[in-house]
């Protein structure tokens, strides 16, 4: 396949696909059609179209449709609308549902070239943005693991000499000094954990998670999670439940930090429960997303501090025994969703408890192959065409 720019057009009007394809071919761009929408996004997997044009008016799936599932599967194409049925409330429904502009047929030649080549604009502006963020994120992990020597080493020898000390004075310090020399040791501890969980919450939206990434069992996830939170679910004897659909599609992923978000959205569901109530983990299948809801019927949250939870170092109300967190829980757990292409959103009443829901993409063979680095350096043609 070329180097150049790729587009694709999906419309019902053979004329149309012949026109378009006949300027952007004459202009050196690489082009592929589809008469329908579930043809186009079949063809969208194995071409990985820089720009989609698509009509709005199809048999079968509507190119509305075909926006939404578009943005699903791959948020940085660039989709154009094209249509006869030109209105200012199609327009704008295209536009939420994901479309970069709109173009009324008929059109000359010219307004399309333009339009492809300010979409292409678009797509290398998006690339751009990844790149720094890229560049950003390595400058961060850098900084972590200065923080990770600076800080855990000395705080570890400290820690050691302490425990040395206990030891070799057992003998000799009364009752009151062992317990204090006890709940230095404890806050050591606590300091050295809250070290690691922040220095997690640096790396997780790290593009490291990405080159793990595998086919992933949603279904094991979530049992190994709800496993790992069993025995402090027990002490409070709280129950948790599970809902889940006899099977489920794999999502294209990293186990572990998955798991960990999972872990940690169950942790905070019994930590903010009642003794002896319980906690649901349900999961369903919509369209192209998995979606994951951990819901409890603890205390809840403020309507105030809602907005903030998912934020670095944001610390609510103790949970219903007095724990206390170092306030990154949520803020790892929606990087790691964030890396996986998801979104986490929670629901909740002070007094009648939380919904947490994480919803992830499905992905598909060919859209995997397309995170792999070599396919994300791919070259985006300049505004002329080819490359």
């Amino acid at each position: 396949m070329s180097a150049g720019a790729r587009v694709l057009i999906i419309d019902d009007e053979e004329i149309v696909l012949d026109v378009c394809r006949e300027i952007l071919e004459g202009d050196n761009y690489t082009v592929a059609t589809a008469p329908d929408g579930a043809q186009g996004l079949s063809l969208a997997e194995e071409f990985g179209p820089d720009v989609v044009f698509v009509d709005l008016k199809m048999p079968g799936l509507s190119g509305f449709e075909v926006l939404e599932r578009l943005r699903t599967r791959d948020p940085s194409i660039v989709p154009i609308v094209i249509t006869g049925y030109a209105t200012l409330a199609s327009a704008v429904e295209a536009m939420q549902k994901g479309a970069y502009d709109f173009v009324p047929k008929p059109f000359t030649p010219e307004e399309f070239r333009l339009i492809t080549r300010r979409a292409l604009e678009k797509r290398r502006l998006v690339r751009e943005t990844i790149a720094l963020r890229r560049e950003q994120e390595m400058l961060r992990e850098n900084f972590a693991a200065i923080v990770a020597h600076e800080l855990k080493a000395p705080l570890a020898a400290v820690q050691q000499n302490l425990l040395l000390l206990t030891v070799e004075l057992a003998d000799r310090l009364t009752d009151a000094q062992k317990e204090r020399l006890a709940r230095l040791r404890s806050r050591l501890d606590d300091l050295l954990k809250m070290i690691d969980t922040w220095l997690r919450a640096i790396s997780a939206d790290l593009g490291k998670i990405r080159e793990r990434f595998l086919p992933t069992d949603v279904a094991g996830v979530i049992a190994k999670a709800v496993e790992t939170v069993q025995p402090y679910a027990a002490r409070k004897d709280i129950e948790i439940t599970q809902a889940l659909p006899p099977s489920l599609p794999a999502v294209h992923g990293d186990e572990g930090t998955l798991g960990e978000a999972l872990t940690n959205v169950l942790s905070n569901a019994v930590k903010y429960s009642y003794a002896g109530g319980k906690v649901g983990v349900s999961a369903r299948v919509d369209d192209e997303r998995i979606l994951i809801a951990v819901t409890d019927a603890g205390v809840g949250i403020a309507p105030d501090e809602l907005p903030y939870i998912f934020g670095d170092f944001y610390r609510g109300r103790a949970g219903v025994t007095g724990e206390a967190g170092a306030g990154l829980g949520l803020a790892v757990t929606r990087r790691i969703v964030e890396a996986h292409g998801g979104t986490i959103t929670a629901e909740s009443m002070p007094g009648k408890g939380s919904t947490f829901v994480i919803t992830l993409p499905v992905r598909r063979a060919a859209e995997a192959a397309r995170d792999r680095p070599e396919a994300q350096n791919r070259p985006v043609a300049p505004l002329g065409g080819a490359v």
